[in-house]
């Protein structure tokens, strides 16, 4: 009773103090990458006398990220579902063969489109699409329906489909591909410096509209939201970065030569003192539209809830009604789609189809995806970690090269890194309670 009097009257415990990350609601684990990302960025600059943190590097570092990245946010995913695809490189270079037999042989000679015909990009694109879907969605039922390993599976997809790429193009390098296909490569297809400047516009209004979105949906639902500093802090950020990203890149001019050869097929003189900036990649724009799609489909869609949900415990998954085998054969014709989207990016950065396109790709994007958080256990993984898990180590690639660190010492120390992030990873969930 007296218990029940002091406790009665004892008075009211105050309310923990938030730091700015709680208040921001910031992922630390996510500020801890970005950390580490920009000390290595400043490393590798001071080492290379400056010059990995040039407009011109960080330009080819984007477009050289993309193809590992867009494959990484199908494979969060897969991962996020408890399996693993091992075949992504191989399936990467099957479709990057048929988009290729498709735009310099089948569709000219076959079907008489002439080279430079304005459907043959197109048409390459859908037929790729097609059968990477279709090749994800066969792997799928065999792992889901027939309940072959994942491992199993992918492990024979990596051995067939780079030998079937290789019967489809008679082991030849096939090129060079359309010229409107080469554009999604990178260099030979850019936004240019105006239209860089609207899609970052574009950008900073749906990230602004995006935090208001979600702030009137919590206050809509009676969830507590962050103070009006905090939204408008993050806004801030998030625009800074945005623009800071379009000016490094509108920084990068074009060579005098390739804007006198531009002016020359136009009959015309180069003005005095005229420059021309490469601004935002095709490419790069790519992966921006997929890694927002995919992160409405983990965050927003039904789909995405039943993916975490059969990740998390696929038995109290299956018991709740979910169909998780039909759910496997959709996210591995996901993981297809991207890799046909990824096998687009890489054959026209190189501009034609080769043999070894795609090699060891299974690797980094598995390793990107683990560095970008996403839990082999299953149920925990973002698209945005997975991303950044595919720059931080094309960053560590290319800034290895550049101070001439020799190939084989530069794998055993990406082998390292790897190990390390998921030690990491481990110990952070252990501390934080996470699962």
């Amino acid at each position: 009773m007296t218990d029940a009097a002091d406790h009665a009257t004892a008075p009211p415990r105050a309310a923990p103090r938030k730091n700015i990350f709680r208040t921001l609601e910031i992922d630390t684990r996510l500020l801890g990458m970005i950390g580490a990302f920009v000390v290595l960025c400043i490393v590798f600059d001071l080492v290379a006398d400056g010059r990995f943190l040039t407009p011109r590097n960080i330009f080819n570092l984007t477009i050289q990220t993309v193809s590992v990245a867009i494959m990484a946010t199908g494979m969060v995913f897969v991962i996020v579902t408890r399996n693993i695809d091992l075949s992504v490189g191989s399936l990467l270079a099957v479709c990057s063969a048929v988009m290729a037999m498709m735009q310099t042989v089948i569709l000219p000679d076959w079907l008489g489109l002439g080279l430079g015909h304005p459907a043959i990009w197109l048409v390459s694109i859908v037929v790729g699409l097609v059968v990477g879907t279709a090749i994800g969605a066969f792997q799928g039922f065999l792992v889901g329906y027939l309940t072959i390993p994942a491992f199993i599976v992918t492990l024979g997809g990596l051995l067939v489909w780079r030998n079937v790429a290789w019967y489809l193009t008679a082991g030849q390098t096939i090129g060079p591909l359309d010229a409107t296909f080469m554009k999604f490569g990178g260099i030979n297809g850019t936004l240019g410096e105006t239209l860089s400047w609207a899609a970052a516009a574009i950008a900073v209004a749906g990230t602004i509209a995006m935090i208001l979105s979600n702030r009137r949906a919590k206050v809509a639902h009676g969830f507590p939201v962050k103070p009006l500093w905090a939204e408008g802090l993050l806004a801030l950020i998030a625009t800074g970065a945005i623009v800071g990203f379009v000016a490094i890149l509108n920084a990068y001019e074009l060579p005098s030569g390739r804007i006198r050869r531009i002016f020359e097929l136009r009959g015309e003189a180069v003005p005095d003192g005229f420059t021309m900036a490469y601004g935002l990649p095709i490419s790069v724009l790519v992966l921006i539209v997929i890694a927002v799609v995919m992160t409405v489909v983990a965050r927003r869609t039904r789909l995405g809830r039943y993916i975490f949900a059969t990740g998390g415990n696929p038995d109290a998954a299956e018991l709740s009604g979910i169909n998780t085998r039909l759910l496997t054969v959709k996210v591995f014709a996901i993981m297809g789609a991207l890799c046909a989207l990824s096998a687009v990016v890489a054959s026209a950065r190189l501009a034609n189809h080769s043999n070894d396109i795609g090699t060891l790709d299974e690797l980094r994007v598995i390793a990107a995806a683990v560095i970008g958080g996403t839990a082999l256990s299953g149920g925990i993984g973002t698209i945005y970690g997975a991303i950044l898990g595919a720059l931080i180590m094309q960053s560590l690639q290319s800034g290895m090269a550049m101070v001439g660190v020799d190939a084989p010492f530069q794998n055993i120390v990406v082998g390292v890194v790897l190990v390390l992030a998921v030690l990491i990873d481990i110990q952070y969930r252990r501390k934080t309670g996470a699962k």
